[in-house]
């Protein structure tokens, strides 16, 4: 499960990329809607017109982190924005934060939204959550866009699972200076829950996982993009690209030695600026409009 910040260290570098307009945002009126799901009051967000993408945010983060990336995705699809579990406006309840559990979350909202199959897009935790919703609930999925997330818990670089043992309820007295923090209380349901957020995804960060065989058996055409200065290295990317099928042969003259999944690695670009960049979303959408 990925995040998008660990220590302080990486809070100064997330901050100096992306500036803080997408997580301190003033108090407004909620423009999304509510589902009951799985015990949850879901929040969500629909942008835009066409074919529906239900996109899904980084740990810590939530729909508003999209920024501009949202706007450009709505001017070609009906894109539906959540809120995971005790992030932004959707409350937590008692149970692990997982990527399982909110793969369940969003297989049983795009149920109750009667969108039939979908695409879906998920960076960092959402693309955690994003391969689970292809595995677990392949009827609901057209096709997967999986940014920055790692399927193997060991290949983060040593000093980012060193960095990942440091997140814990403890670390709230130093987050309140952070726009993370602030953005969190100023539209959370409850925002005295930032304490328990973070000693739960301290918890499951600590968590060891290998998600091979899912992505074997995932029927979904899927995008791997990584940035080239992620919290893993880009081999591990070509590795999830190989375990799709990718890779194994020439392409051919006539394209038709490809295989129906696609890998991208964005030049320039790391953990904590790629979803803000234009790029991303160049990147994107020839995948997600090919075939429709």
């Amino acid at each position: 499960m990925t995040l998008l910040c660990r220590n302080s260290a990486f809070f100064v570098l997330f901050l100096v990329a992306l500036g803080t307009s997408a997580f301190a945002q003033p108090k407004q009126k909620a423009p999304g809607d509510y589902a009951k799901i799985n015990g949850l009051e879901l929040y969500y967000e629909t942008h835009g017109k066409g074919r529906p993408l239900v996109l899904l945010h980084g740990g810590l983060g939530s729909t508003s982190m999209f920024g501009d990336n949202l706007k450009a995705l709505a001017k070609h699809r009906k894109v539906i924005a959540v809120d995971l579990q005790g992030h932004g406006r959707t409350a937590d309840i008692d149970r692990p934060l997982s990527v399982e559990l909110m793969a369940d979350d969003v297989a049983a909202l795009i149920q109750h939204l009667k969108l039939g199959r979908v695409d879906v897009f998920g960076y960092s935790l959402g693309g955690g959550v994003a391969l689970q919703v292809g595995a677990r609930h392949p009827e609901v999925v057209n096709k997967l866009v999986i940014v920055s997330a790692v399927f193997r818990r060991n290949a983060y670089y040593p000093e980012i699972l060193a960095q990942q043992g440091q997140v814990n309820e403890g670390a709230v007295e130093m987050m309140k200076q952070t726009p993370m923090y602030q953005g969190y209380v100023a539209v959370a349901p409850r925002p005295q829950d930032f304490p328990r957020l973070l000693k739960k995804i301290g918890e499951a960060m600590q968590q060891d996982f290998d998600f091979s065989k899912q992505i074997s058996s995932l029927q979904a055409p899927t995008l791997v993009m990584a940035a080239d200065a992620d919290l893993f290295p880009p081999s591990h990317a070509v590795e999830f690209f190989g375990l799709l099928g990718g890779g194994k042969r020439d392409g051919g003259w006539d394209g038709s030695g490809r295989p129906k999944s696609r890998l991208a690695i964005l030049p320039g670009l790391t953990h904590y600026n790629i979803f803000a960049d234009p790029l991303m979303v160049a990147v994107a959408l020839p995948f997600l409009q090919e075939g429709t």
